[in-house]
């Protein structure tokens, strides 16, 4: 009975409820106005010696924040060290003080769980702490010795150019961030300061002196504005403060650099990539800046061209006509140099130029069916209701009070914000869009696989190639001319390895191999080990089954195909440059050489000794059949000490090494079971043979494409 009054009692209120609802729709539900938006202001103090200070309590948790910005950053950086500036900002830290080293630093704050950290920007660079209120006079030590007194430690310079070798080798990895890296070049000049890029060259030319003359040109009190927002009473933190800052002495004012703004000329701009189905489309000029009387009709016309959901081209391009997974953008603008205009999309390969016509289709568009009021209310209502939320703190309103001092804008320029977007027009946004957003002003930029476009990029008019080729780097010269044949000493050094690995007759009878392999990985959390085995018919099919810790993996290539397999992950084509390097790898097989040593197609060049281990090896530079490598060799046994090759990681081109070791006979060939590998100087793993068998029965399926799982196309 009670469950029959509860249903009653909910059909009743259900009933009543649409009565209401009839009687007064929800669009007749008034909408108050947004609350007035007055942010707490930090109080500003400016120092004898030109340093200005910001306070910004903030009594939630017992917790400060504090923030050091100096002017100097990677824009005056020299076009010859590129990359400094973020060598400098690593090591300023890591690098630790004239007291302690970094890793001392690490210590000391852990135990606190506080932060001091370092950083740079392409116009400043900064200090900042992070620290329970109770530890802020401990912590605060080490923030000024850190910005005062840094020692910028050779070994971690080191290792910081060792690491940015490692992302430039991996930066043509991911197909968006080329597509933004060499957009930024169209739009401001390839070698501009706003969009040149660390090369291996610019950045090992950087030294600890270099760092030193930064930081001793840069860091002075007048070119700092330090903010700081927590749990403090503000009287007590001034006079903290100024106690520690007011005795430095003034120095050189900072002169930022006169930087020329060079754009592309508009027309397309293509770089191939065969190793993608997707096609990254960047169309961009030059933006403004935010003082512009126009900035704030620029905000609302972007939001309703192409910042959301709503936007015409989310809607229009992406939704309506299906061409676009990712597709916006706007008149981009900054505080103190033109952003960039940039409008993106990302389509698949097949409908690459008719999505470049679908943008054109819009801008056109603009003239002809404007901006309309309905969408101009719902970009301000975007912009306005999502406001408060990246100034709902003291810190946020503290970062962007410290931003206005930085660039010179007025102190209230947060709160002319709203009231700027809110008087935008009709006439203001249709007016914006006709004086910045021209289609026959843009550099078009596309980043994708030209074979597998719709229509070829020429049908829209002329297209200038892209060169993203990473420079060699430091230390390695230009590859002089291959010799045109073998000489003497190479004929005779090349001989004495054949003799070493079982003679000529026994390597010409050796058709494949298939080898069982303990393979170590050295990775940062430690070795490891996995289990291989590997079948190889000479000189193109490779067939390999792995098994490690993430599972069991198969890696098949041959001239026709090349894929990897693994459970739960279907099967996946490899990119044509993996697929070449494995291929490769087996014409660089000690056998696969060895059968070729009469080959007049192969080069055997002897071109010196050097030292390995106690011996004075020869060395035999060898190339043929796509083959390029050095080998060691001692001239009394005839066996291959060292091999020096250019490979490819899974981070990009490398320099590889491998020490051959324990050499043991077996069926009549003489072959290494140890193989200690190197990558670009570091260890990165050893292969351990722990049966070989030559000439084994091999079935041709096992090189096959297995049918493609269900998940695999996902």
């Amino acid at each position: 009975m009670k469950k029959i009054c509860r249903c009653l009692i909910t059909i009743f209120l259900l009933v009543a409820a649409t009565q209401v609802l009839a009687q007064a729709p929800w669009k007749k539900i008034p909408i108050p106005p947004l609350s007035p938006f007055h942010p707490q202001e930090p109080k500003r103090i400016e120092l004898s010696n030109g340093m200005v200070i910001f306070l910004q309590p903030d009594h939630e948790l017992p917790l400060i924040d504090a923030t050091a910005r100096i002017r100097g950053g990677s824009r005056a950086e020299p076009a010859d060290k590129v990359g400094m500036l973020d060598i400098y900002g690593e090591v300023w830290r890591t690098g630790g003080t004239q007291d302690k080293t970094g890793d001392q630093l690490d210590d000391y704050l852990e135990v606190r769980a506080a932060k001091v950290e370092t950083d740079d920007a392409a116009d400043s660079t900064f200090v900042s702490l992070n620290c329970l209120k109770g530890d802020f006079d401990d912590v605060f030590k080490v923030f000024n010795e850190l910005l005062r007194e840094p020692e910028f430690r050779a070994d971690k310079i080191e290792l910081a150019q060792k690491e940015y070798y490692d992302n430039i080798s991996r930066r043509n990895d991911d197909v968006g961030s080329i597509a933004a890296r060499e957009a930024a070049k169209l739009a401001y000049g390839a070698q501009n300061p706003y969009a040149r890029v660390a090369e291996y060259a610019t950045v090992a030319a950087v030294t600890r002196q270099d760092l030193i003359n930064w930081h001793n040109q840069s860091v002075q009190p007048n070119n700092i504005i330090f903010g700081i927002t927590g749990d403090f009473d503000p009287a007590a933190m001034e006079a903290k403060l100024r106690q520690a800052f007011e005795s430095w002495p003034k120095g050189p004012e900072w002169k930022a650099p006169e930087i020329t703004l060079r754009p592309a000329k508009p027309g397309y701009y293509l770089i191939n990539k065969d190793d993608v189905n997707q096609s990254n489309i960047r169309m961009v000029a030059l933006g403004t800046t935010r003082n512009n009387p126009d900035y704030y009709a620029i905000q609302v016309f972007n939001e309703a061209f192409g910042g959301g959901f709503s936007s015409r081209l989310f809607r229009d391009v992406r939704s309506a006509k299906g061409l676009a997974y990712a597709v916006g953008g706007g008149i981009g603008t900054d505080y103190d140099h033109p952003g960039i205009l940039r409008l993106s999309v990302g389509t698949k390969s097949g409908t690459t130029v008719e999505s470049i016509d679908a943008i054109y289709e819009e801008v056109d568009k603009l003239n002809k069916d404007p901006i309309n009021e309905n969408e101009i209310k719902i970009a301000k209502d975007a912009i306005l209701n999502s406001f408060v939320f990246n100034f709902d703190s003291p810190e946020k309103v503290l970062r962007e009070r410290m931003a206005y001092e930085f660039y010179g804008y007025p102190a209230d320029f947060l709160e002319r914000y709203r009231s700027g977007v809110k008087k935008v027009t009709k006439a203001d946004v249709e007016r914006v869009a006709e004086k910045y957003l021209h289609k026959d002003q843009l550099a078009v930029l596309v980043v994708g696989k030209t074979a597998d476009f719709d229509k070829p990029l020429t049908t829209l008019g002329a297209v200038t190639p892209v060169d993203i080729a990473i420079p060699q780097p430091p230390g390695e010269k230009e590859e002089a001319p291959k010799p045109a044949a073998s000489n003497p000493a190479g004929k005779d050094l090349m001989g004495k390895v054949v003799a070493a690995l079982g003679g000529e007759a026994k390597l010409q009878s050796v058709k494949s191999l298939r080898a069982n392999i303990t393979l170590t990985q050295k990775t940062p959390q430690g070795d490891m080990p996995m289990n291989l085995q590997t079948t190889i018919i000479f000189p193109d099919k490779i067939h390999v089954d792995l098994q490690g810790p993430m599972g069991n993996m198969t890696v098949v290539a041959t001239p026709a195909s090349a894929f990897v397999s693994m459970a739960g992950m279907g099967v996946r084509d490899m990119p044509s440059e993996q697929k070449a390097e494995t291929l490769t790898q087996i014409k660089r097989d000690l056998i696969y050489i060895g059968q070729h040593a009469s080959d007049p197609a192969f080069v055997f060049s002897a071109a010196g000794s050097e030292k390995i281990g106690d011996v004075d090896a020869g060395i035999l530079d060898i190339s043929g059949d796509g083959v390029n490598l050095r080998w060691y060799v001692d001239p009394k046994t005839g066996r291959v000490l060292r091999e020096d090759y250019q490979s490819l990681s899974q981070s990009g081109p490398v320099q590889a090494q491998t020490i051959l070791d324990d050499w043991q006979t077996a069926d009549g060939l003489t072959l290494p079971r140890m193989h200690k590998n190197k990558q670009n100087g570091r260890d990165s793993s050893t292969a351990e043979y722990q049966k070989l068998e030559l000439n084994p029965t091999v079935d041709a399926r096992l090189f096959d494409k297995p049918a493609v799982e269900a998940n695999s196309a996902r």
